[in-house]
């Protein structure tokens, strides 16, 4: 009974992760232009992080580094959010998995 519960979990994982891989591909078809000032923000957004990048952060005090790793952080954050989609943490994943696997 044990091998059937195990056989039946592995191909259930195995299934949802195949349609999410279909669902990955059909969403880089979709892709949807990015306007002018979109452009514009991402390549001010590239610029600076490239500028932290070659800095010499040798000399920078405890406080200093903090901040640049913050400011890293903020733009990382809206350029995600330019891009768009969804983005699903493996946590949610799991969760997700062991909804369905309980209401099932």
């Amino acid at each position: 009974m044990k091998k059937f519960i195990y056989s039946l979990a592995l191909i259930f994982m195995l299934g949802v992760s195949a349609n999410t891989v279909l669902a990955a591909e059909k969403s880089e078809k979709n892709k949807t232009e990015m306007t002018a000032e979109q452009k514009v923000q991402l390549k001010r957004i590239t610029d600076r992080v490239e500028e932290i990048r070659d800095m010499d952060k040798s000399d920078l005090s405890k406080s200093d580094r903090k901040e640049l790793r913050k400011e890293l952080r903020e733009l990382k954050k809206q350029a995600r959010a330019m891009g768009g989609g969804v983005y699903l943490s493996v946590g949610a994943i799991i969760i997700i998995i062991l909804l369905l696997i309980l209401i099932l």
